[in-house]
């Protein structure tokens, strides 16, 4: 897909990766929707993009009525919705007999309901242009079996599943698919994980891989948008992934 002049939604748009994403799909040309709970955050980023090519829409995307109302708000302000980048999530750390059900219901509607309900809303307009590209960010963790990462990395294994099989359910439509698996990135997602930070920085502190900057993983968002490949990945070979060192 070209993303120039393109209509790009992204969830968890008011920092890191998502923020990241916004931002380098508006210098490609794309008119970006920004949707995030922190209203603050996203209407100051719409400002800087360009209030005529960025719309911000609070919105708390485990709430099915508020993502349905933004893909509405969407589509009044720009005609169309070509891409949705499901990128919301936060991590939980705690060992498997620690888990709290009420924190994994919690991370699970976030990181695997929330996507399912914001595809479910962009896809009627999508199918209605003949045309559109999902990018869902999942995690590199789901190729290790780290202690404490059990709830977290479920979550995003689901959701590369889910992600696999609405591939090919959506080809006939001419509707993209694909995953994006970031390694450690430099943004607040550690620090605000479910259950135990400390072990989540801990553990992050002794994996030996280097953070990479939320930039890059938005780089590689928009490379998938462009060529619609089933997924891509910024984890080192050593990690599972495909990153040459």
């Amino acid at each position: 897909m070209d993303i120039s002049g393109a209509v790009v939604l992204v969830t968890g748009a008011s920092s890191g990766i998502g923020a990241a994403t916004a931002r380098a799909a508006s210098r490609a040309g794309a008119r970006v929707v920004l949707l995030a709970r922190r209203e603050e955050r996203i209407r100051q980023l719409a400002k800087e993009l360009g209030e005529s090519v960025a719309l911000a829409v609070p919105c708390d995307v485990t709430d099915r009525a508020q993502v349905t109302a933004a893909a509405e708000a969407a589509i009044e302000k720009f005609g169309r919705i070509d891409v949705l980048v499901n990128n919301a999530g936060q991590g939980l750390q705690a060992t498997v007999d620690a888990i709290d059900p009420e924190d994994f219901r919690a991370v699970l509607e976030l990181n695997l309901l929330a996507p399912l309900t914001a595809t479910q809303a962009v896809l009627p307009q999508m199918r209605k242009q003949g045309a559109g590209a999902i990018v869902n960010v999942g995690s590199g963790i789901i190729w290790s079996s780290l202690p404490g990462s059990g709830a977290y990395s479920a979550s995003k294994a689901a959701l590369a599943k889910l992600s696999a099989i609405a591939r090919v359910e959506l080809a006939d439509d001419n509707i993209a698919v694909s995953m994006m698996f970031p390694s450690i990135t430099e943004t607040e997602f550690v620090r605000t994980v479910r259950g135990d930070v400390a072990g989540a920085l801990k553990m992050e502190g002794s994996s030996g891989l280097v953070p990479q900057s939320p930039e890059r993983a938005a780089d590689t968002i928009l490379d998938l948008i462009r060529s619609g490949a089933e997924q891509a990945d910024l984890v080192p070979e050593e990690y599972g992934g495909t990153l040459k060192s």
